[in-house]
């Protein structure tokens, strides 16, 4: 690393320091538009997506002759960041959640895009740029990946009870309630469940979990637009919304044992090996569980329309950050502009394999179909493009997306609990929250 990447590297840790955001040129590293990229993306090592991400950067190096590394983190991987950031040794690109935008601009770690300037910029979806852009309407990454959440079911054991697949949801929570009661398995034993909820507080779960439930059934979080934002999460539909999960943790008890503590690694092997029959997750879990489970023994549906008359997913994904203090920006964008274009999103994409880093395209010219021959995965697309949304863009959603999941946790763990007014106190750290980012309407 050059001494001035390094000085580039230390002002922008003094800038996390002091909750400023860097801007400007002052002390930008000397430029080589040959230095290698040094590559972070959040996927577990020696899995088959780091493959795929390093076939990527095998890809771009091939098309510009950039040398690039891939390095593959999972646990804890935004204070490894801390921690690069601290050692004066940031990445050149980072690959991770559209979720984490907010807190990179925050803490002045990424540099912001030129969309004109991008290379296929436009081939884009509008969507997918909305992930891409921060709270005073700059662009700071640039789309690469998008996905929605569906309904994983066993259709084993719905057909063993006799159920159609839910249209609403009371259906959906009957059909919750006779995987817990009917023995879906056929084992003569009480050991199976209708939900699997990933609960857990960190990184959010909780809150992650029910967003889609809590928008679909009428709720929210914030309400208001882009700088002027109102808290909602005390409102009666979201707390009838919160209500009815607390009802099946408590009332039904027809959640997988242990749920308030799970993440999502550990939820998944409670869906495969049949301890709960309903999963809400992502299409990133399909070749998993085919593997696992057997493709015959489940479905995909879309979630259907709640008490808010309407249906909407979470939408999420992956944004490729250009990271501060980089002394190959040019480099940067190029790996930028590959990863987007056809043949880097087709590689992301992995076919059916189970190595798939681009979940759906952002890129419009990539036809789904000619690269996946798993028609499972057009549910995903339809979902996403007529209910899929992100949350809002306020400065830093992590503040109260952990605040939530903290709250919900408690609401659900202690039947006791008084809904109302844990969600009202809620609302306060939310309003807090509002007027400390400067976006309180």
């Amino acid at each position: 690393m050059s001494t001035r990447r390094l000085l580039a590297a230390v002002m922008a840790t003094m800038l996390v320091a002091t909750g400023l955001t860097a801007c400007g040129d002052d002390g930008a590293p000397e430029q080589d538009a040959n230095a290698a990229l040094d590559i972070w993306i959040r996927k577990p090592p020696g899995s088959n997506s780091e493959k795929t991400a390093k076939a990527i950067a095998a890809g771009f190096t091939a098309a510009t002759g950039t040398p690039a590394t891939v390095t593959a983190l999972f646990e804890d991987f935004e204070t490894k960041l801390q921690q690069a950031a601290a050692q004066k040794d940031l990445p050149d690109i980072v690959i991770n959640d559209t979720a984490q935008l907010g807190t990179l601009v925050n803490q002045g770690l990424v540099r912001a895009v030129d969309k004109a300037a991008l290379a296929g910029g436009a081939d884009l979806s509008p969507t997918s740029w909305d992930a891409a852009t921060g709270a005073d309407g700059k662009t700071y990454g640039v789309p690469f990946s998008a996905q929605s959440f569906a309904l994983f079911i066993r259709k084993d054991w719905r057909e063993k009870v006799g159920a159609a697949q839910p249209k609403s949801w009371a259906e959906l929570d009957a059909l919750a309630k006779a995987f817990t009661t009917e023995d879906p398995d056929g084992n003569g034993k009480a050991d199976t469940y209708g939900y699997v909820v990933p609960g857990s507080t960190k990184r959010g779960y909780t809150a992650w979990y029910l967003t889609s439930f809590l928008w679909s059934g009428g709720g929210d979080f914030l309400s208001g637009d882009t700088g002027k934002f109102t808290t909602a999460v005390n409102t009666p539909q979201s707390v009838a919304v919160v209500d009815g999960f607390k009802k099946q943790f408590c009332t039904d008890k027809d959640v997988v044992p242990g749920a308030v503590t799970l993440e999502t690694t550990q939820a998944h092997p409670l869906f495969e090996t049949g301890k709960g029959g309903i999963y809400f997750t992502g299409p990133y879990n399909m070749a998993r569980f085919d593997k696992n489970l057997g493709k015959d023994k489940y479905e995909i549906v879309a979630l259907p329309a709640g008490p808010g008359g309407k249906a909407q997913s979470l939408a999420e994904g992956e944004n490729v950050y250009l990271m501060a203090g980089s002394a190959n920006e040019t480099g940067q964008q190029k790996f930028a502009e590959f990863a987007v274009s056809v043949p880097g999103q087709t590689i992301g994409m992995a076919g059916d394999s189970d190595g798939g880093i681009v979940r759906l395209p952002v890129n419009t010219k990539v036809q789904l179909s000619s690269v996946r021959k798993d028609t499972r995965w057009a549910t995903f697309e339809q979902v996403f493009q007529k209910s899929g949304r992100y949350v809002p863009a306020v400065p830093d959603w992590t503040p109260f997306r952990q605040a939530a999941a903290e709250t919900i946790n408690t609401i659900v763990a202690d039947c006791g609990s008084d809904t109302k007014a844990e969600l009202d106190k809620l609302a306060q750290t939310f309003d807090a929250e509002l007027t400390k980012q400067g976006v309180k309407g």
